[in-house]
């Protein structure tokens, strides 16, 4: 009993292991080398949300935007710290250190959560007439952002999702430590909440 009950749990976890991180972080870019026509071409921007390990994410984006998956650079977040900057701000600071043209970036800074994330860049996406967007978060994020942008922006703009693989917080071990677990089981629920707001579950 105690054989089967144990091979139970270790099928279960098994499927945990291997089927969440690819649910939580669907990647639009993974068979994509570069921009091309077809279904690996270029968007009008790139939007970064912050939260987590931020620099990975603005790392990530500033990559896509040297490689050409992007026109503009678009970076949302509030400031974490009342004090500073705001974290839009703080990511296009770093952003023009690493030579990206202040044109090419416009900033959302009062964002305190991935909800108003999505509100708040969507309407300056919508407003700009931007048809494209590869939207880039942390990978247990990603499914969670995807859904709140597709969510206002309907089908006016194709929404491509590329997260950050793995940065601080989120490893290919993440299983292995409480972090990783409260991270994984926190977005879940997380998504299964905003299924309920919105009245349906897809």
């Amino acid at each position: 009993m105690i054989r089967v009950l144990i091979t139970i749990v270790a099928f279960f976890a098994g499927l945990t292991i291997f089927i969440v991180p690819p649910y939580l972080g669907p990647d639009d870019l993974r068979q994509c080398d570069k921009p091309q026509v077809g279904t690996c071409e270029a968007a009008d921007a790139i939007v970064v949300v912050s939260g987590g390990d931020t620099i990975a994410r603005v790392d990530e984006a500033i990559r896509l935007f040297k490689d050409g998956w992007g026109k503009h650079l678009i970076f949302s977040g509030a400031a974490a710290d009342k004090t500073g900057p705001s974290n839009a701000l703080a990511m296009k600071k770093y952003a023009t250190e690493l030579d990206i043209p202040t044109s090419q970036i416009s900033i959302e800074e009062f964002s305190h959560t991935t909800a108003e994330n999505a509100v708040n860049t969507s309407l300056f996406i919508q407003k700009n007439n931007i048809k494209k967007i590869v939207l880039v978060t942390s990978a247990y994020h990603q499914r969670r952002a995807s859904l709140e942008f597709k969510a206002r922006l309907g089908d006016s703009v194709t929404i491509v999702n590329h997260p950050v693989a793995h940065d601080r917080q989120w490893t290919e071990y993440w299983w292995l430590s409480f972090g990783g677990l409260w991270l994984a089981y926190g977005e879940l629920f997380k998504i299964l909440l905003f299924y309920i707001s919105f009245g349906t579950i897809v």
